[in-house]
């Protein structure tokens, strides 16, 4: 224990509030928040401690503290301070994936689509869906069976699901609202878990074109049947309350946590998901805390359940939304199955990765090995061009040895020698910190080039220039392009064959840059490509140049395009002259 920190126990507030612990440095380390301040934090120095919170411990040269007035307060300010620190002994869970909904329009002809979040108030939205491939059965077979527009803007001429009557032609038809209202119904009614009514009017179409010889019409309606049994069953655990709520459980191994979640919707189980992190402090309050941070990218439900009374009391406080501790029945034994997978995902996380090494220690190990103090912020740079065309640059953020998509940024090269990649380097380099030194953000603690010796004093010499701290290496490539190891500005080469966990931690960083940048470079130069390539074609104005850009996001899937396809939002003779110039390519 510090002086600084036996100082200032004694003056601890005995009331709500989050506390920020420091190192020797000043950097954040832990941020953490509770009813009473005093009682809180003066036991991480007051009481022994064992394993990752010894260590935290360990490394806290003084801590400041932040009363709020509520312990809801607290919890919403801890997350949003974790957030901005990125506290390399907080536990986050990774950027969650946005499930996908069907969404269908409100007004008008009845339209579906697939939709990440429900932010558009001109949709019902339904879901969310476990998978992405899922959602689009569902929403493929709800195509087949209701004569929904299928055109998202509607075209001056029918297309080819007209003439096949899977749409009922708003484009060329007055629908009336009675019909639409219908329409409406059904399609709501299906996707809320009832199809009896769906089933049966196919089963006597079957029967009626068997009775009419119409074989292929009745094996159509066959089809169509079988993937609505499919559909179903997998819908098939149902819960009679048909309430949207999300079941979970968690289990603890050998110092990780395994936390899952079930997804259900108007009672039926949609899927489930499992998140590991390592174990850290007190159980009940980092389970509280994920699940917290699982509802900043997923909508809540009506219910939460959870076995854990003391973690219901905690949420309760600060989700808007009924929690609740079961301990027996329905609800019960969905916990119950919550438990089985989070304890399935983390032995088969054991199993299988044997949970590969500490990225804290590995972090450690880099900063001893090249040294500096430990990199917990790296920041990685590369470049791509073909030939000066379309140049970009693009960095990548990893924190505490992971991405933080969110903080990634891309660059459209404007200096004059877009083929000097040198050059190229500089502008990009400068223009990143130039930016957060006036805003006064957060630096990284290591700037990690993909090239040689040149790259690296380019952007040395940036660092130099803005009067900053941060040192500059390169991932050194030998004579067959492969990553050996790191480089220094003094061309010096330090090797990593002897710690190959750490080799391939750099790898994977140096891999996503890498794809980072030749992502946004092919984006760029389809987009320049097309858009030049658009211009000689008549009737193809600017507009009817960004419907089709939205619609197809490179000249390969544009080729693939047919003339009936395009016909949806372009004028025939235009779609017909466009395929007509695609083929020259």
């Amino acid at each position: 224990m510090t002086e600084k920190v036996k100082l200032a126990i004694p003056l601890l507030p005995k009331k709500p509030g989050c506390y920020l612990m420091h190192d020797a440095s000043g950097k954040v380390i832990y941020i953490g928040k509770a009813k009473n301040l005093y009682n809180r934090v003066s036991q991480y120095f007051l009481r022994p401690h064992v394993g990752k919170v010894a260590a935290m411990v360990s490394h806290v040269d003084y801590f400041e503290t932040i009363i709020t007035h509520s312990d809801k307060e607290a919890f919403i300010l801890e997350m949003n301070l974790v957030h901005q620190y990125y506290p390399r002994y907080n536990i986050l869970l990774k950027d969650g994936k946005h499930y996908p909904y069907i969404a269908l329009k409100k007004k008008n002809d009845p339209y579906l689509k697939i939709s990440r979040d429900e932010k558009d108030p001109n949709y019902y939205y339904f879901g969310p869906y476990p998978t992405s491939s899922y959602a689009y059965k569902v929403i493929n077979l709800l195509n087949k069976i209701f004569p929904t527009r299928k055109c998202q803007h509607i075209p001056n001429t029918p297309c080819l699901y007209y003439h096949m009557g899977m749409c009922l032609g708003p484009c060329v038809n007055k629908i009336s609202e009675k019909k639409n209202n219908e329409l409406f119904e059904s399609i709501k009614s299906f996707l809320n878990g009832t199809s009896n009514d769906i089933k049966n009017q196919y089963k006597e179409r079957m029967a009626q074109a068997t009775e009419n010889l119409e074989f292929e019409k009745a094996q159509e309606c066959k089809e169509i049947l079988d993937a609505i049994e499919h559909i179903v069953s997998k819908e098939n655990v149902e819960d009679k309350e048909h309430v949207s709520k999300d079941v979970f459980g968690y289990t603890i191994r050998d110092g990780y946590l395994s936390l899952s979640v079930l997804t259900y919707r108007k009672g039926i189980l949609l899927g489930q998901e499992s998140f590991i992190v390592e174990e850290f402090d007190d159980v009940d309050e980092q389970v509280s805390n994920l699940i917290f941070q699982y509802y900043q990218n997923h909508q809540k439900p009506q219910q939460i359940v959870v076995n854990s009374q003391q973690i219901a009391n905690i949420l309760s406080e600060v989700l808007d939304v009924k929690v609740l501790s079961v301990s027996r029945g329905k609800n019960m034994e969905a916990v119950s199955i919550a438990n089985l997978n989070a304890q399935q995902s983390l032995d088969s996380h054991f199993m299988s990765a044997r949970l590969s090494d500490s990225n804290l220690e590995l972090l450690e190990n880099l900063g001893n090995k090249i040294g500096i103090k430990t990199p917990y912020r790296i920041e990685l740079f590369d470049n791509s061009h073909i030939q000066g065309d379309a140049p970009v640059g693009v960095v990548v953020v990893f924190i505490n040895g992971e991405p933080v998509k969110k903080m990634y940024r891309k660059f459209n090269i404007e200096g004059k020698e877009k083929r000097d990649d040198y050059a190229s380097m500089k502008e990009v380099m400068t223009r990143r910190y130039s930016r957060l030194k006036e805003n006064n953000e957060s630096m990284p603690d290591l700037i990690l080039t993909d090239g040689g010796l040149g790259q690296i004093h380019a952007g040395q010499e940036v660092i130099n220039e803005l009067k900053l701290d941060i040192p500059v290496y390169g991932l050194f490539k030998n004579d067959r392009h492969q990553t050996k190891g790191l480089m220094d500005n003094e061309g010096n080469v330090i090797s990593l064959d002897d710690n190959k966990a750490l080799f391939f931690l750099l790898v994977r960083m140096q891999d996503e840059v890498h794809r980072f940048a030749i992502s946004f470079h092919h984006q760029k130069r389809s987009k320049n490509f097309t858009k030049s390539f658009f211009d000689d074609i008549p009737g193809l104005g600017s507009k009817r140049q960004q419907l089709l850009l939205k619609q197809y996001q490179d000249i390969d899937q544009l080729k693939k395009a047919t003339v009936e396809e395009l016909s949806q939002f372009l004028p025939t003779e235009v779609a017909e002259n466009l395929v007509l110039k695609l083929k020259e390519l």
